[in-house]
């Protein structure tokens, strides 16, 4: 591991783990030897963090230069308290972590009145998440290829068992309790579609990528969706609930 990426992950476990954390924690962490982490915690002394602590009683982040102080009021600590156990019910297991680690980050700049309000947030979700089928494709490899805007090929199965192959231009994805769908462009009908993610059979990179048209498309789509005008009524839009044509 680099040494930057090493260091740079140090730095967020030291946020994120209640402290004091162990020496032998944070080597666990960051995936080096008790003596390596040594060294990283006095590179990141001499770099300018304040780290109280020593081998044998544990490290902890006093002050984080890399992060400006941060001010938020009491109910806007409650609604990220509550947006992030909302993902834990609606999102996938690495958007509902990534949201947890960014909320350690948010903690860790807090004043310390507000960072202790933090720790006893009253808002939470008492009910247990719904069961919903998993995706059989790589979640983060359709994300990245919404992200940077890759069409991809996909093998599809309908509500109605049809299966069909095609090429799609992914738009974005939507989260709910009982599902997860796609918005794409397809090129297979020319027309919008949203897709059932857990129905995505197999998926692979084609090479091609749609930025150029990314915009505009997003654009017509909202601009269909204002008009009113039924998902799926011999347009395209909407999930697939029956046979492709």
């Amino acid at each position: 591991m680099a040494r930057t990426d090493r260091l740079m992950r140090l730095m967020d476990a030291l946020r994120r783990l209640p402290s004091p954390v162990t020496a032998a924690r944070l080597a666990a962490e960051t995936g080096v030897s008790p003596r390596q982490l040594y060294r990283d915690i006095a590179t990141l002394r001499a770099g300018g963090a304040l780290i109280d602590g020593a081998a044998g009683l544990g490290y902890a982040l006093t002050e984080d230069p890399a992060l400006p102080p941060q001010s938020f009021s009491r109910l806007e600590i409650e609604a990220l308290h509550l947006a992030v156990a909302a993902l834990d019910r609606v999102g996938d297991p690495d958007l509902a972590g990534a949201a947890h680690d960014a909320l350690a980050r948010i903690v860790a700049t807090l004043p310390e009145r507000q960072s202790r309000q933090a720790l006893h947030a009253v808002s939470r979700c008492f009910s247990q998440a719904p069961r919903r089928d998993p995706p059989r494709i790589e979640l983060a490899l359709l994300r990245a290829a919404c992200w940077d805007e890759a069409a991809v090929e996909i093998g599809y199965t309908d509500l109605t068992g049809a299966e069909t192959r095609r090429v799609i231009w992914p738009l974005g994805l939507s989260y709910s309790e009982q599902t997860l769908m796609l918005l794409a462009h397809c090129r297979l009908r020319m027309d919008y579609r949203i897709f059932h993610v857990n129905r995505i059979a197999d998926l692979r990179l084609t090479g091609d990528s749609f930025r150029p048209h990314r915009v505009a498309l997003a654009r017509a789509f909202a601009d269909r969706c204002a008009e009113g005008g039924e998902p799926g009524a011999g347009r395209g839009v909407g999930p697939e609930r029956r046979k492709p044509r």
